[in-house]
């Protein structure tokens, strides 16, 4: 646990030095491996497209194990995997090129680099709020949750179930591409509950706790891999919305979605050092014992 909280400390200060780096996605032989499984389908298809990948990544950890200086080797290949994985754009990023852009469209288009499905993201701040957090989670809560999990191989995971079944531009058929939603979907629960927790600590407890309830109320019990993890949204929405609410007079900040923006990126921020802070705590507790 030591090795991959150093990696991902690691990434994490790159990321925000070089933000080009979640741009290193050398996809192509993902690409070609998915295309060689043209003859298969459906669930068969997601499973072979995912599992030999994982199996090589989880194969180079045992031999790197038994090789000198392992621990070195091990925190390096962590750190390239987790990088290749905190993709396709850096997160924080993105809502700097949002915050700095000159004029209203400018901000608009780059808000649109938020969705990773194409949706449109309004210029509202509860729709770019929940765009934000599905950003967050997607390219940096769910990638880091995995990791810490299951080290390289639950990052490199979860990035693949994501890419098969929201990436378009592979040509997959239909049953496969809803048995790789249902994989990606699946992957994202846990950390989307744990989302919500953090930012409900970090932000308006009664807002977002409220909204996960209702939402959990109104949920198909199969919905946590049928579905996205649409209580995120909602606790990010009510979030905003109740800080729009008891805003201090003022409409016009109220009202701003850069100014919502910039609250809801720096919650975030917290949420991340809350994370960051229990795994150190966890492995402060491993050496003691």
């Amino acid at each position: 646990m030591a090795i991959r909280l150093l990696a991902a400390l690691i990434a994490l200060g790159l990321l925000h030095l070089q933000p080009q780096l979640a741009c290193w996605r050398g996809d192509a032989g993902f690409r070609r491996w998915v295309n060689q499984l043209a003859d298969t389908s459906g669930v068969g298809r997601v499973v072979l497209a995912v599992l030999v990948p994982v199996v090589v990544c989880a194969l180079v950890i045992w031999i790197l194990h038994r090789l000198p200086l392992s621990d070195l080797l091990l925190l390096l290949f962590a750190l390239a995997v987790l990088l290749f994985s905190l993709g396709p754009h850096a997160f924080e990023a993105d809502l700097e090129a949002i915050l700095k852009a000159p004029d209203q469209a400018s901000r608009e288009a780059a808000a649109q680099v938020l969705s990773d499905d194409g949706e449109t993201v309004a210029w509202r701040s509860a729709d770019l709020g929940e765009a934000t957090a599905y950003a967050a989670l997607r390219r940096r809560f769910g990638v880091l949750f995995w990791f810490f999990v299951l080290g390289p191989v639950g990052a490199l995971l979860y990035r693949l179930a994501r890419q098969l079944g929201h990436d378009t531009s592979l040509a997959l058929d239909a049953g496969a591409r809803t048995n790789a939603r249902y994989l990606a979907n699946a992957l994202d629960w846990l950390p989307a509950q744990l989302m919500v927790f953090t930012l409900a600590l970090v932000g308006h407890w009664d807002a977002v706790i409220g909204a996960w309830r209702r939402w959990h109320q109104q949920a198909a019990p199969n919905s946590w891999y049928l579905s996205n993890p649409d209580f995120l949204g909602a606790a990010a929405r009510a979030d905003v919305l109740t800080d729009i609410e008891g805003g201090d007079g003022y409409i016009e900040e109220r009202t701003d979605p850069l100014h919502e923006l910039r609250r809801l990126r720096d919650a975030l921020l917290r949420a991340l050092l809350a994370w960051l802070s229990v795994v150190a705590l966890i492995v402060m507790g491993s050496w003691l014992h």
